[in-house]
């Protein structure tokens, strides 16, 4: 953490908070990158009082964040649950009445309402470029306008208005001692490195088809790797899963369904290299360490992508630009998503393999 320079774009008057109020409420993926933003204003203010409003599934992701209060919104209470969420925070507040400031993180226009219910003296929001559901209606504020950068660098350029500069990116992944223990149980540690396939986004047209990921696995499998499946519970991951095992000869470990969200960082943590389609685990194995083969298409790595390390991603988001909307990528709005129905078939075997064969001779192995 540095102030911003005197003079800068995002320079303003020193200003010393007692409170600020953070609204993301979702996705899993997305909270991760708030995590860097919360290290750079904890350095900067040590005694400020961090609330943080947020989902109930992200909630349990980070459920333990040292120094800071979640208050949980769910989606379904709708305008009670707002109502709520505005009378919890007050009993937070105290005396004070308002917050004395509140970064507005998320643009759709369920949390756009909820911000109205926030009390808060300066209401920071997304620049223009960004703002959407009007997103400008509920802030007094707005970060600088940057285009062309990753998700994480929007949201850590929150602290800008306030006289900040997020030059440190560090996670702090509240994980218990217990996921830890419960990883490590899954199976033995006997050298070989873990190829970990989370093969299911939220988003279907995302994903990746089942041969396709049991191709990869079984040439992994074939350099001496171990391979294991990892994923929540829904039905198509149950049934993406079996597709993937009864398409492999060699054998996986099948850990679909069987951990919690707080066991996930753990696990992924395992990994020597997760392959995922734009996805939760994505952004959750990046803030645990893990190199990350992400397959991209309907998304831009750049601006979606694993934020530390992408040169094991495949990146075939400028084709589908071509192919779908009849335009370069570069001619497109940042942010565009090409959700088409065959836009992943863009991602080849070959593709995934050979940023496969990058990531074994980053680790010293012989392709």
């Amino acid at each position: 953490m540095t102030p911003v320079p005197p003079g800068s774009a995002a320079s303003a008057p020193a200003f010393r908070p007692r409170s600020i109020c953070l609204l993301r409420l979702s996705a899993l993926g997305d909270v991760t990158h708030v995590l860097p933003l919360i290290a750079t204003l904890r350095r900067a203010w040590p005694e400020v009082a961090l609330t943080w409003l947020i989902g109930k599934g992200e909630a349990r992701l980070l459920d333990g964040l040292p120094d800071v209060d979640l208050v949980v919104y769910d989606k379904a209470s709708g305008l009670a649950g707002m109502r709520e969420a505005r009378r919890v925070l007050q009993s937070r507040l105290g005396e004070a009445r308002r917050f004395d400031a509140l970064l507005q993180m998320q643009v759709a226009a369920r949390a756009n309402l909820l911000s109205g219910f926030v009390p808060a003296r300066r209401r920071i929001g997304y620049d223009r470029a960004r703002s959407k559901d009007l997103h400008g209606l509920f802030v007094n504020e707005r970060i600088p306008d940057r285009p062309g950068i990753h998700v994480l660098d929007a949201i850590g350029s929150f602290c800008e208005p306030l006289g900040l500069r997020q030059d440190q990116v560090t996670w702090a992944m509240p994980v218990p001692d217990e996921a830890h223990a419960w990883a490590r149980a899954q199976w033995g540690d006997d050298g070989r490195p873990v190829l970990m396939i989370s093969p299911c986004s939220s988003h279907v047209r995302r994903n990746w088809s089942a041969d396709r990921y049991a191709a990869v696995a079984d040439h992994a499998a074939n350099a001496g790797w171990r391979i294991v499946l990892c994923g929540g519970r829904s039905a198509l991951e149950r049934e993406t899963t079996d597709a993937i095992l009864a398409a492999m000869a060699a054998p996986a470990l099948d850990l679909v369904g069987k951990d919690t969200l707080k066991q996930l960082p753990a696990l992924l943590a395992r990994a020597q290299l997760l392959v995922t389609p734009d996805s939760g685990p994505m952004h959750i194995a990046n803030a645990m360490g893990t190199k990350v083969l992400g397959l991209h298409a309907a998304s831009n790595p750049e601006r979606s992508g694993p934020y530390s390390d992408r040169r094991f991603c495949v990146d075939r988001y400028d084709d589908a630009a071509r192919r779908f909307l009849g335009k370069p990528a570069a001619a497109l709005k940042w942010g565009t998503k090409i959700e088409f129905d065959e836009v992943m078939s863009l991602v080849t075997v070959d593709d995934a393999i050979a940023a496969f064969e990058r990531r074994r001779a980053d680790l010293g192995q012989t392709a």
